[in-house]
């Protein structure tokens, strides 16, 4: 009896020694885990509050300036208000087919043109773009308008047009989408209102003034450098 209990006190301190299944053995152990968590969360939120946040959207996705097409908070704010029977109070089409307000010529004096790329009076493109580049910018505009009512003469589709004008003619001024200047176009229906004249035939002009409540009328053959154009367009620019 007395050999047996001797044998077991022996045990003892040799199972501490070794740490298997010691109480204090676990807490220690359960200790450095959870230490080790904590460093590890500790060193995620680091991370996570240093990463950018991942809905994050990109810089400009939503900026207005960041496409040509829409115009910046400055540039509708520098547009003027048109009253409602104003020419610049219309939207139309551009001859790509983008939608355009016409409240941007609005300030300036315009020369819109019915256009054909096949009638004799053709060649006026010249005379139009020289009157672009001459006096165009702040205060004048010229502006194409194609239309197939006479003869046939504006066949081509908004690609062939663009093409005939550049190639031939170097036309760098605004060219609207081909429409009839008939009843029911709302762009002539407005020149008429206001100068009590419709094209006749191709190359027809309206002078516009500044406000676009005002225009005058000149046939097709009054060419763009004629005394009695630049005359209109002066007396607007001058109001």
């Amino acid at each position: 009896m007395i050999h047996l209990r001797n044998t077991a006190l022996l045990a003892l301190p040799l199972a501490f020694a070794l740490g298997c299944d010691s109480p204090r053995a676990a807490d220690d152990a359960g200790e450095e885990t959870t230490n080790a968590e904590s460093s590890s969360a500790d060193a995620s939120n680091v991370q996570s509050s240093n990463a950018e946040p991942s809905n994050a959207e990109p810089s400009g996705a939503d900026d207005p300036a960041a496409d040509p097409e829409t115009p910046t908070t400055e540039e509708t704010a520098a547009m003027p208000e048109v009253a409602p029977n104003s020419v610049y109070a219309l939207d139309a089409k551009t001859l790509s087919g983008d939608d355009v307000s016409l409240g941007k010529y609005a300030g300036k004096v315009t020369v819109f043109v019915n256009v054909a790329s096949k009638c004799g009076y053709t060649p006026q493109y010249a005379g139009l773009q020289a009157l672009h580049e001459e006096l165009g910018g702040a205060d004048l505009a010229v502006v194409g308008v194609p239309s197939n009512d006479f003869g046939g003469q504006e066949p081509g589709s908004a690609d062939e047009i663009a093409a005939f004008c550049e190639e031939n003619y170097g036309v760098t001024f605004d060219m609207l989408e081909k429409v009839t200047t008939k009843d029911g176009s709302p762009l002539f229906d407005r020149f008429a209102e206001l100068t009590g004249e419709r094209p006749g035939w191709n190359f027809c002009k309206y002078v516009v003034s500044k406000d676009g409540t005002e225009a005058q009328f000149f046939s097709s053959g009054v060419a763009p450098d004629s005394d009695a154009l630049r005359g209109a367009i002066a007396a607007y620019q001058a109001r």
